[in-house]
């Protein structure tokens, strides 16, 4: 959010955070639901690379689709391990995950 807006709203009364600072997470857990964000959108981008359906996908993972739709939505009933693992069974590399992970979205300010 750019200064002006941040301060255009607080002059309104909201109060402007990150969502970590919302959810009250402390880093690690804020670096948590990061990774498995990063982890959704990596399954995500790669299914559509690959051409997949989330059904697909589901079958090479030993899932459902609504599961599949979940993990990609980033439902927090959805593992890392699962995560890990579908990325994987749809040709993701290891190096893809490490790339993934590396590029994650910050819930708090860096």
């Amino acid at each position: 959010m750019n200064s002006t807006k941040k301060a255009r709203l607080e002059a309104a009364g909201w109060k402007v955070g990150t969502a970590a600072e919302f959810l009250d997470l402390n880093k690690q857990q804020a670096a948590f639901v990061e990774m498995k964000l990063a982890l959704a959108r990596c399954l995500h981008a790669l299914r559509i690379r690959r051409k997949l359906s989330q059904s697909r996908v589901a079958e090479l993972v030993g899932s459902s689709q609504s599961r599949v739709a979940k993990m990609e939505s980033g439902d927090p009933s959805v593992s890392i391990d699962l995560l890990l693992r579908a990325v994987l069974a749809i040709g993701g590399s290891p190096a893809a995950v490490v790339r993934a992970l590396a590029s994650r979205k910050k819930l708090t300010p860096a």
